[in-house]
């Protein structure tokens, strides 16, 4: 959407040019350890040992501000793998220490849904890189593109229960970093990956912190995608974990209705960050694409005030699952007509012999009666 893509500025303002880091040419290669492994006729077994890089780059997935991330194969163990480099421009005190940031995080997430670190290393022209898992897959913003353009293979797949269990698996990813005390501050569809096996990866981990801790570059403006962020993250004030949560809320309010909270004001970066801190959200008045439960999440979420929202990721989580299941907490009439039939069809499944036999009570009276009247009227 224009207007919503990532800034690291609060508008109308300059940041100050870092002091650079020298970089010397010529630093570690990183080249292949494994050796070359020769099979002769008579069984004979020879080794040789390579000078090349190990990592050969196939092509560029994406280019940021800081970094490019790159596809390469790792040819000593003979494995796609993505590669993240620091760009020449970002190759500073600042850039350098937010990279070292970043890699100490992921690296401490030890996570289903969170991509692995396999490596770290210096390229000839001395720029930093880590090496993580390849992951082949769409980003969630994808999916919803070719929802919101009515592809008919993406609808019928993408129903709005495998919807919810698709940010099950995101706010599982922050339920455990939360837990260690870091937050990810930039959670939207685009930091979403989902693998071509139905794996879902938190990805970008570029701006992430530990609560408490100061952030390298603080005070330097604005950090994270304001159509995403949270109110507080807007004003540039301490976060928690509820905002990562608020992030979250509008990711699954736009996974479920296709469309973004503030698209109306897309078109100006300063009306958008007004938005994001003081225009009232009604989630019920005309957003018919919504399944009821969602609405009542989504509300709670995105509250304006930290207090009033889910105040762990277990707890959205909770809430996610009670929908999929049909034990959602009844909070209007829509919710207590759904948790009522979706009641009736467990007690089929679990008494299905009860069931045949009230069906067929039913039946009979409604026959008995029918019969009686006719009776009556002919009488």
């Amino acid at each position: 959407m224009p207007g919503m893509g990532p800034t690291l500025l609060e508008p109308g303002r300059e940041a100050a040019t870092p002091a650079a880091t020298t970089v010397t040419p010529g630093r570690p290669r990183t080249v292949s350890v494994l050796p070359n492994v020769h099979m002769a006729a008579g069984g004979e077994v020879t080794l040789s040992h390579s000078d090349a890089e190990r990592y050969r780059v196939l092509g560029v997935l994406g280019e940021g501000g800081m970094g490019v991330v790159e596809r390469a194969e790792d040819l000593d163990i003979g494995r796609p793998v993505a590669i993240k480099r620091l760009l020449p421009e970002a190759s500073h005190a600042l850039g350098i220490a937010r990279f070292v940031s970043e890699i100490r995080i992921v690296g401490s997430l030890d996570h289903p849904n969170v991509v692995p670190i396999h490596d770290v290393g210096v390229d000839p022209d001395g720029r930093y890189f880590f090496v993580m898992k390849y992951v082949e897959g769409q980003t969630l913003g994808d999916i919803i593109d070719r929802l919101a353009a009515g592809d008919p293979a993406a609808t019928a797949f993408w129903s709005y229960e495998r919807r919810a269990e698709l940010m099950i698996a995101v706010l599982q990813a922050l339920d455990y970093a939360h837990e260690r005390g870091v937050i990810h501050r930039d959670i939207k569809p685009e930091n979403i990956m989902v693998g071509s096996h139905g794996e879902v990866r938190l990805m970008d981990w570029g701006i992430a912190r530990r609560i408490g801790e100061p952030d390298p570059g603080e005070g330097t403006g604005l950090i994270g995608t304001p159509a995403y962020m949270s109110p507080e993250q807007a004003a540039c004030a301490e976060l928690d974990a509820r905002s990562d949560l608020y992030s979250a809320a509008v990711t699954l309010h736009e996974l479920m209705g296709l469309r973004h909270y503030l698209a109306h004001r897309a078109d100006s970066m300063f009306g958008l960050i007004e938005a994001v801190q003081s225009e009232t959200i009604d989630l019920f008045g005309g957003d018919t694409h919504l399944p009821p439960e969602m609405r009542h999440i989504c509300t709670r979420g995105m509250a304006k005030d930290p207090a009033l929202r889910h105040q762990t990721a277990a707890e959205m989580i909770a809430e996610l699952r009670g929908y999929i299941d049909g034990t959602f907490h009844v909070k209007c009439v829509f919710t207590l007509t759904k948790r009522a039939l979706r009641g009736s069809g467990r007690f089929v499944d679990r008494r299905p012999f009860v069931a045949i036999g009230l069906v067929a009570a039913q039946t009979g009276l409604s026959l008995f009666g029918a019969v009686a009247l006719i009776y009556m009227l002919i009488a």
